[in-house]
């Protein structure tokens, strides 16, 4: 019993030699804090001059130190070990498998979410801070949705896919400017477009793979932006240009009408809001996500869906199982580009004005870090993933200052404890009936 007792305790408590292990760790972390935090958050630039305050970055060390110390004692315990050991196991499954009450009760709690966002922006219906929010969460939502195409479901690493989105803002704008086209016509050739540079991009990367494909798709990002920037006489430069605002059957959601039309509120006898349009875009853009929810489930299940799947875990097994990895390729990129123009659309109508500036390189880290921390082809975790990381951000303006060394800090934590993301990807499995067997 005492041999018993001492082992125990030796599992519970770190040894000599494991603490001075501990300390010398916490040593070297306080150093590499320091250099890391020092020049960041120690030097404040005043005019010309550099202001040394040395207390935040010594905070900052003295937390990083006393959080890895605690990190890796807690690791010494065996209940930790166990569960650690158990969580790593459940990860390494690549989907979840749900009865069919599992897979009824995942319906009703969708329905039921679904209808709390649908009715939401009406609670709220003075209040243009939330329903602004909500309608950004959702085009966040709907890049989500594309990238998961290309990358969650396909395994292609894009980190240009904010292109995409860049190509349907401005073409609603230069549509709009040049041509005459509206809300509803860009809503509805954006796609095709971006759809089509989407192919010219898969086609040119066939060859590539791993960071080759992520430094190739991120200078393809860039190009965009570039051109967006320095094409002056086309799109305004880093001036940018006006989008048109939605129409309904050619009724405005403006209070006066700027084509000698009726507004919408006149047409229906009621009180003018200036939240109307955002209600209108929200309406819309929460059918298009919903169908656009469907549809991607849908193409799991069809042999395009498996294809994707298949080349994501191992294109030469894909090769071996007769399937064309070209157009598989081509069909993720062209599809992840559609959604991402039709995003663009709406992004460009709710702000009503497009520059590049808002199509930069961390919007495609954002929405790729949406796509890793929901969940790699999860539909639920990109949407919570999408919610969270748009609407977190204004719940803490406060912090703003702080904001990306916490999105930093959610990744390397995302990655530690749970590397398939919020909600892994869940499968149904169908079972016989004893009756038939």
């Amino acid at each position: 019993m005492s041999e018993l007792h001492s082992s125990s305790h030796n599992q519970a408590a770190p040894s000599t030699s494991q603490w001075r292990v501990l300390l010398r760790d916490a040593f070297f972390t306080f150093i590499l804090a320091w250099i890391v935090f020092g020049p960041i958050t120690g030097l404040q630039l005043a005019g010309l001059e550099f202001i040394p305050n040395w207390q935040r970055p010594l905070l900052l060390a003295i937390t990083v130190t006393l959080g890895r110390l605690l990190f890796l004692s807690a690791l010494n315990t065996s209940w930790l070990k166990e569960r650690l050991a158990r969580s790593a196991a459940k990860e390494s499954r690549a989907a979840t498998v749900q009865s069919a009450q599992e897979w009824r009760k995942w319906l009703v709690v969708s329905a039921v979410a679904a209808l709390v966002a649908f009715v939401l922006p009406f609670v709220f219906v003075d209040n243009s801070y939330v329903i602004k929010s909500l309608l950004l969460a959702m085009i966040y939502v709907l890049l989500g949705l594309g990238l998961n195409i290309v990358v969650g479901l396909a395994g292609l690493l894009d980190l240009g896919f904010v292109a995409f989105y860049a190509v349907g803002a401005y073409f609603l704008a230069l549509g709009a400017q040049y041509w005459g086209l509206g809300f509803w016509s860009a809503l509805a050739l954006s796609p095709l477009l971006a759809a089509a540079l989407g192919g010219l991009l898969g086609f040119t990367v066939l060859r590539t793979h791993g960071d080759y494909l992520a430094i190739v798709t991120l200078g393809f990002g860039e190009i965009i932006r570039l051109v967006l920037t320095n094409w002056l006489s086309l799109t305004g430069g880093p001036n940018g240009m006006p989008a048109p605002a939605p129409t309904l059957f050619g009724l405005e959601f403006s209070r006066v009408s700027k084509f000698g039309g009726t507004p919408f509120h006149e047409f229906m006898g009621w009180s003018y809001n200036p939240n109307m349009k955002f209600l209108f875009l929200y309406v819309v853009l929460f059918l298009v996500v919903a169908l656009m929810i469907a549809w991607v489930y849908r193409l799991r299940l069809m042999p395009m869906g498996r294809a994707w799947e298949a080349l994501r875990e191992d294109e030469v097994a894909c090769r071996s199982l007769g399937i064309n990895p070209v157009v598989v390729k081509l069909s993720a990129f062209m599809m992840g580009a559609m959604t991402g123009g039709l995003a663009g659309v709406f992004f460009a109508s709710y702000q009503g004005f497009v520059n590049p500036t808002s199509f930069t390189f961390f919007e495609s880290a954002l929405i790729l870090a949406i796509v890793v921390l929901g969940g790699l082809g999860s539909i639920v975790g990109v949407i919570v993933a999408a919610f969270v990381l748009t609407l977190l951000p204004e719940l803490l303006r406060e912090f703003a200052d702080y904001r990306i060394l916490a999105f930093g800090i959610l990744m390397v934590l995302m990655m530690i404890w749970r590397p398939r993301g919020l909600i892994r990807t869940r499968r149904p499995v169908f079972t016989i009936p004893e009756s038939k067997l």
